[in-house]
């Protein structure tokens, strides 16, 4: 995976918690998978896996985490001659094991599961009428439970990488804000700026998106705009403390300046008498 786009595509984390109630291929993954906790030493790796290094430091870390937090992702497994084989999950099953977890939750499939469900995903993801979230969840399930990079994945489903990546983003969003997305159907260009937007904004936008019929551009420039507002007024409100600072040391007293007036605080009429000798 290249660099860059690729650091960014794992570290979305709900790419490994995303909501069954998106999941098109739930139904039949329920069906003929079986969800149980299997002891750590009847599972082993897939020697033909390609990832083969794992940095020690992310590995501690996510040790750290699953002994306060538990395992919240199943790993996936296949079973072969009595054993377990990793699908997907090794990182977690290896931290696992550094936690010092006897066992660990496991969705069994046979390998004509795993397959027939990948196609069942990829021929879901390629369709016209998904919404943006059914979408994004299924790439987050290609990834998490099928041990696909975002560049396999665009290449199976006939897109592009960073158009995988953008789609993928929303499942950042809150659950409320990914069921109205759902519900109105909101395309994933037209939510995409607001991602790493303040939640107070996007719920403030959202009605507009939805009521004025909002293009991504108009939406893009809402949100620079914004920006724009929102530093300037930080650089007004700051501009004007080593002023402040310099006043209050000279009189005496708490000097504030607030848009074109200059205002002194006193303790008491003692001070206020000083500062109009001063002055």
């Amino acid at each position: 995976m290249k660099a860059g786009l690729g650091r960014g595509f794992d570290s979305l984390i709900p790419t490994e918690l995303f909501d069954d109630e998106f999941d098109l291929t739930a139904p039949e993954d329920k069906a003929g998978s079986e969800l149980k906790e299997i002891p750590i030493d009847e599972i082993i790796r897939d020697e033909e896996q390609p990832r083969k290094e794992f940095t020690n430091e992310a590995i501690e870390a996510l040790a750290s985490s699953i002994k306060e937090h538990g395992v919240l992702q199943p790993i996936v497994v296949t079973k072969e001659e009595g054993k377990y084989k990793i699908v997907a999950g090794e990182r977690r099953w290896r931290a696992s094991k550094i936690a010092g977890l006897k066992k660990i939750p496991a969705i069994i499939r046979t390998l004509d599961l795993q397959n027939r469900l990948e196609i069942s995903i990829i021929e879901n993801a390629q369709r016209e009428d998904l919404n943006a979230i059914e979408l994004a969840t299924a790439y987050a399930k290609l990834k998490a439970q099928f041990n696909l990079t975002a560049k396999e994945i665009a290449a199976k489903v006939g897109k592009s990488e960073s158009s995988v990546f953008n789609t993928m983003r929303l499942l950042n969003f809150p659950d409320e804000i990914k069921k109205t997305i759902v519900k109105e159907k909101l395309s994933e260009g037209v939510m995409r700026p607001l991602v790493n937007a303040d939640p107070v904004m996007v719920n403030k936008v959202l009605p507009k998106i939805i009521e004025e019929g909002w293009t991504a551009r108009k939406v893009e420039r809402y949100v620079s705009d914004n920006k724009k507002k929102s530093s300037a007024s930080l650089i007004k409100k700051d501009a004007y403390h080593k002023e402040e600072d310099a006043l209050s040391q000279k009189y005496g007293v708490v000097a504030k300046i607030s848009g074109r007036s200059l205002t002194f605080k006193c303790k008491n009429e003692k001070e206020l008498k000083e500062l109009i000798s001063k002055l």
